[in-house]
């Protein structure tokens, strides 16, 4: 196994984004896995962190596996999970409506709220949840903005405007948000990147040390690290190119330290 880059050396462990850092779509990005049992190789410890809404941790730990890229539950931080403890600890939230796939629903039950859909009380939900997902139709918009306008709390996966995908962008939790906000005048909590709470999940379960974040979003990856008060590094096989990372890494007090084009790039060389 190569030894490290110096700037990796720096650092006692990593933290992973997943869409567009480690796969894209049901992709690994190139030599992603060869880049993550080189970390650990070397001693680093491993996380991974998402804002995919759409798998539960299991499921995570299923993909990886199968695109070679050996995962233990314990490394992965969903936000799916961070909605679950928001919902657990806020005592008046007893009632929801769920804009989600079937892993935010899961996540809703597990923390002990009920949900509401496709009854006659969805409107009258003590919070709206939202995540991007497939089956998202304007019916769930219609329901989700008159539950707000009566009174319900706004609570969100993220600000993400898009995810990367094989055949390009497609539209994130943000831009399903965007749609509730825009409707209601209410401005959403949001539990995901660039809130720091999924990095120091993370560090905590790695047992705290100096940590390098790598991700391919500026407003998301970089500027959690940032909130979390880590470093990070750009890799360009998601939404940002070369010009902009390089742009915002020249930034006086930017968190980049560095821009690779690839996980495999920054952990292996070219």
């Amino acid at each position: 196994m190569p030894e490290l880059p110096a700037l990796l050396n720096r650092y006692d462990h990593v933290l992973l984004d997943l869409d567009g850092c480690v796969r894209v779509g049901d992709a690994a990005t190139p030599r992603a896995d060869e880049a993550v049992a080189a970390l650990r190789a070397a001693g680093k410890g491993v996380a991974f962190i998402t804002n995919d809404p759409a798998l539960a941790p299991e499921e995570v730990v299923r993909q990886l596996w199968g695109l070679g890229v050996r995962v233990s539950l314990a490394e992965v931080v969903t936000v799916g999970g961070a909605l679950q403890h928001v919902l657990a600890e806020t005592a008046h939230w007893r009632t929801a409506f769920v804009i989600g796939g079937a892993a935010v629903h899961r996540h809703v039950e597990a923390a002990g709220v009920r949900i509401l859909n496709h009854t006659d009380l969805a409107t009258r939900a003590d919070v709206v949840v939202v995540a991007t997902h497939e089956d998202f139709d304007y019916a769930e918009l219609r329901t989700a903005a008159q539950a707000v306008l009566h009174g319900a709390e706004l609570l969100a996966a993220g600000r993400d405007a898009s995810f990367p995908m094989p055949g390009g962008p497609w539209p994130g939790t943000g831009a399903v948000l965007a749609a509730v906000e825009r409707a209601t005048g209410a401005a959403a909590i949001s539990v995901g990147k660039p809130e720091p709470q999924l990095f120091l999940t993370a560090l905590d379960r790695l047992g705290g040390g100096t940590a390098l974040m790598v991700g391919d979003r500026l407003d998301a990856d970089v500027a959690g690290a940032q909130a979390a008060g880590m470093d990070a590094a750009v890799v360009l096989t998601g939404v940002t190119d070369a010009e902009a990372a390089e742009r915002a890494a020249a930034v006086e007090g930017s968190v980049i330290v560095t821009v690779a084009a690839s996980l495999g790039a920054l952990v292996l060389g070219a």
